[in-house]
């Protein structure tokens, strides 16, 4: 490429001769991101699925590095998703930085964003030369936790951080509406406003371009077809396009429900090692999550049935779920992808769906060591008596067989505590749950 074309889209990414938009600041990723830099010389990759906000997250980064006093020259930002690269591979990240190098002269070693690097051929091999010679502090992001993990894994053992980035948490999608929670005395009057931007949140889903967005289940489908094409297609080279889309809608049609690849073959009629291996692709771009069963025996574990878990409530109701008669089973994938988050943040947390003989069922177990902490089941409607006392029977057997003695059910909007045979259950509505695992209020 010539060296002015690329000067010239170096120039529009970076706050060189003027500030670019970068949006609503997400404090809590920015903090931890600011502390990996800090607290280290290694390197730092950022993965989450497609739009969930790393791109932004990395310019809000740029932007606090230039507030506590580092130089615009010593900032560059590169997006490899910029349609005017050609070429994507080590000797365009070589001109790349010479360029920037001789426009800018940096004062200090520069910090390099390098923004979805697995466009870019062999990325791995060119970060790792400037890592060892120490020529910039680098941050990496990409929308493909396989294609990351196994090539820094073999190439930068040792050398890497990462950060995981997810679609709006609830108190963040409450920002971007206006509303922001810092503590209990923020809720007084705004109950009414939390709820029916909560029932927006689980009905639409909590992308950051979603949220700010009037035509909502049109970013969403025009997000499905980018995830489909770019992210599963083209990179995974795949020939099997109609099976690869019934399946995709098979797993947001059946968002926290329990499944098997042989029964999700047959179903579709499509072959169980086809099946398993595009469930692998969809884990890899942060499309689905599958849940194993707890048992204290691996092998069980392995061969019981998953619970399959979507990145997104949004894109199942805008691929034909109806939100008003599954929204218990999009509330159950709104905690999950709660306590998820929170595993990432610490991997000493286990998480698992627990179910005995005679199909009693606790949605998420959380361990830590060979300990069982929780208990939560999701349970939207527990007015009815029927579906309120299964819940409790379930919840009081696993408690029991586990050796804990609280447990949580998470509500639409019932809140109080039950008492069974000397069991504790508390129970607590969705949005204050969400808030409070946040830290802006305490239960």
């Amino acid at each position: 490429m010539d060296k002015n074309e690329i000067l010239a889209i170096l120039k529009d990414w970076n706050d060189w001769e003027g500030q670019q938009n970068i949006g609503i600041l997400r404090d809590s990723y920015l903090n931890r991101l600011e502390g990996l830099i800090q607290g280290s010389n290694q390197v730092i990759t950022i993965t989450g699925p497609r739009r969930a906000g790393k791109s932004y997250i990395m310019r809000q980064m740029g932007r606090r590095l230039l507030e506590k006093g580092v130089k615009k020259e010593n900032i560059l930002f590169v997006n490899f998703e910029d349609p005017r690269f050609t070429s994507l591979n080590t000797k365009l990240l070589t001109q790349i930085y010479d360029i920037y190098k001789g426009f800018l002269s940096p004062t200090d070693t520069p910090y390099l964003f390098l923004d979805e690097v697995q466009e870019v051929k062999e990325w791995e091999k060119w970060v790792r030369m400037m890592h060892e010679l120490q020529k910039a502090k680098i941050i990496v992001s990409g929308s493909n936790a396989h294609l990351l993990s196994r090539e820094l894994g073999t190439l930068l053992t040792g050398r890497h951080l990462d950060l995981t980035v997810f679609p709006l948490s609830f108190a963040e999608y409450l920002i971007f509406n206006g509303v922001e929670i810092k503590n209990d005395f923020d809720i007084a009057g705004k109950e009414v406003e939390i709820d029916g931007l909560l029932h927006k949140y689980v009905e639409k889903g909590s992308f950051p371009e979603v949220a700010l967005s009037v035509k909502k289940t049109e970013v969403l489908l025009n997000y499905f077809d980018d995830l489909l094409t770019k992210d599963l297609l083209k990179r995974f080279r795949v020939r099997k396009t109609p099976a690869m889309k019934t399946l995709i809608k098979y797993y947001l049609s059946n968002a926290s429900n329990l499944m098997s690849f042989t029964s999700a073959g047959k179903f579709l009629q499509v072959h169980t090692n086809t099946v398993e291996r595009f469930s692998g692709y969809f884990e890899d771009v942060y499309l689905i999550f599958l849940l194993k069963r707890f048992s204290f025996k691996i092998k069980e574990q392995e061969k019981s049935p998953r619970k399959a878990y979507t990145i997104d409530t949004g894109l199942c109701n805008a691929l034909g779920f109806r939100f008003s008669e599954n929204s218990g089973r999009l509330a159950e994938n709104i905690v999950f992808l709660a306590l998820k988050q929170q595993q990432i943040i610490d991997p000493q947390m286990e998480l698992f769906y627990w179910k005995d003989v005679h199909h009693r069922e606790v949605d998420f177990v959380i361990k830590e060591g060979t300990t069982v902490k929780s208990l939560i089941q999701v349970c939207w409607n527990m007015k009815d008596e029927k579906t309120r006392n299964r819940e409790l029977r379930s919840l009081q057997k696993a408690m029991r067989e586990l050796k804990v003695s609280k447990a949580l059910i998470i509500t639409e909007d019932t809140e109080g505590e039950e008492r069974v045979n000397g069991f504790a259950v508390q129970t607590v509505p969705l949005w204050k749950w969400l808030l409070s695992e946040e830290g802006a209020i305490c239960l």
